[in-house]
């Protein structure tokens, strides 16, 4: 079951909201209604909200299209009750152009906040600002003030939030990539335990924060340090070239057999000297569920697949397997199949270029 469901496609880039949102709507709407003890009430807090997500898309839209500048699509962005989260395919190679992508999202909160301040001073509905205000006041001065903290808010240096992106983009101006997002990862962490000690005793939101700091943190720095070690690396030189290919006119009985007694997982489909399909251990035990021993490779294979050259990087052909979720790719030398590219075999490579580096 997948948790979010599709709001549309706007400027070519799909907009999801994830179901757990809607806990917070209700939860805002039924908040508003015990303070009023009215319809109205809760109507008014469940129209805020919705209100102020429209402002966190736009911050989202901010990122994704200033990425768009650059050459950088945007898979998605996907509303959670914390935030919105726009997917880019990656990050910019140069610090200058991440600390704009960074900065561009606050940079429309307060455009956000300066199009309603000076709407609300034209028609005289501006008051001074106040606590009283800010928590309870008119809905478009509520929402003008909370822009304003919402960008303030992103600024902080939170590795990976805006402000911790703009720490890493300058530090990457005088270090390299990996030793700028260790730093910022580190100090991102210190800041998500800051905001879980207070959240404890303020608002419980600030500990949901704090949990998604830390783990986005320590997960995208773990992903540049791989692409570090990555760096300059053939897929020729990590590929497997002892492995098993089958026919499309096999019987699952002899992918099974093999499956069983080696330890490959996905077979090349090749006819003819020509690879012409991909068997995967989940296409085998769909097939084998369907339709048993007796059926065929041709009826279960992928014909289309992720394939890669000898001579492509693996710190470009990686990030690929990991964002479609394959464990390998074929590798392809002129139309000829010359290895299997695993990641379980990619990992065993950095574990030993590691130990000679120790050793070295």
């Amino acid at each position: 079951m997948s948790w979010s469901i599709k709001l549309g496609r706007f400027a070519g880039i799909d907009v999801f909201l994830h179901l757990t949102f809607l806990l917070l709507v209700a939860f805002v709407g039924y908040s508003g209604y015990l303070s009023t003890r009215s319809v109205a009430g809760a109507i008014e807090g469940v129209v805020f909200i919705l209100a102020l997500f429209g402002s966190v898309v736009l911050h989202e839209y901010g990122h994704a299209l200033t990425a768009r500048r650059f050459g950088i699509p945007t898979r998605d962005i996907t509303l959670y009750p914390i935030g919105g989260v726009a997917r880019l395919e990656r990050m910019p190679e140069r610090p200058w152009q991440e600390l704009i992508v960074a900065v561009a999202g606050p940079a429309v909160n307060v455009a956000i906040a300066i199009v309603l301040f000076v709407g609300l001073l034209a028609t005289g509905n501006l008051s001074w600002p106040s606590l009283q205000v800010m928590d309870s006041g008119p809905l478009l001065e509520r929402l003008m003030y909370t822009n304003l903290s919402l960008a303030l808010f992103n600024l902080i240096p939170a590795f990976p939030m805006d402000g911790g992106r703009v720490l890493r983009a300058g530090l990457a101006m005088y270090l390299n990539y990996a030793m700028a997002t260790r730093i910022a990862a580190g100090l991102g962490k210190a800041v998500a335990v800051i905001f879980g000690f207070v959240g404890l005793f303020a608002n419980p939101m600030l500990v949901l924060v704090a949990l998604f700091v830390w783990f986005a943190a320590d997960q995208e720095s773990q992903a540049v340090q791989m692409r570090s070690a990555l760096y300059g690396i053939p897929v020729g030189r990590a590929m497997v070239t002892d492995f098993r290919t089958v026919s499309q006119y096999d019987p699952l009985l002899r992918v099974s057999d093999l499956l069983i007694v080696g330890a490959q997982e996905d077979f090349p489909v090749v006819d003819d000297g020509r690879m012409v399909g991909l068997v995967t251990r989940e296409d085998l035990i769909t097939g084998l569920a369907r339709r048993g021993l007796g059926g065929r490779v041709g009826e279960v294979m992928r014909r289309r697949f992720l394939a890669a050259n000898p001579f492509d990087q693996l710190e470009a052909v990686v990030p690929r397997m990991q964002s479609v979720a394959v464990e390998s790719v074929p590798v392809l030398e002129h139309g000829q199949l010359v290895g299997m590219l695993t990641a379980h075999n990619v990992r065993e490579y950095l574990m030993i270029q590691e130990a000679l580096r120790r050793r070295r």
